[in-house]
């Protein structure tokens, strides 16, 4: 059973930078994951922003593309999204997950995703 621990979300004003950090356990060496980060704002559908597969290969979400960076550290077993230039459009809360990776291939659809993190609350002001 994998457990996702996600931190590092509080306020921003635009333009600002915040450095959201997600710790796992309960991996195993004969899986490959991918792991992603999703965003949910009041009234709206939970979103990917963006993934990052075994092999390190990152995808983004146009949306956030140039401004996050997704990154994951496989000694702490520790998954990172790293957000700048933020914007008051990127309020949301922001979740991790886990997916078990066949065949190098790493799902957009929350829906291939088995496991989450509790989220934790971005909020950018103008």
């Amino acid at each position: 059973q994998v457990q996702l621990v996600d931190s590092g979300g509080g306020s921003a004003q635009a333009g600002g930078s915040l450095r959201l950090s997600c710790a796992a356990s309960g991996k195993t060496n004969e899986q490959k994951y991918c792991m992603g980060w999703f965003r949910q704002a009041p009234g709206k559908e939970r979103e990917e922003v963006a993934n990052i597969r075994s092999d390190g290969s990152p995808r983004y979400a146009d949306s956030v593309q140039g401004r996050f960076t997704v990154s994951q550290d496989n000694a702490k077993n520790a998954l990172y999204l790293q957000m700048d230039n933020l914007k008051p459009e990127d309020t949301a809360m922001y979740y991790c997950a886990v997916q078990v990776e066949y065949g190098g291939n790493c799902y957009k659809s929350r829906h291939a995703y088995s496991y989450w993190g509790q989220g934790t609350q971005v909020t950018v002001s103008s």
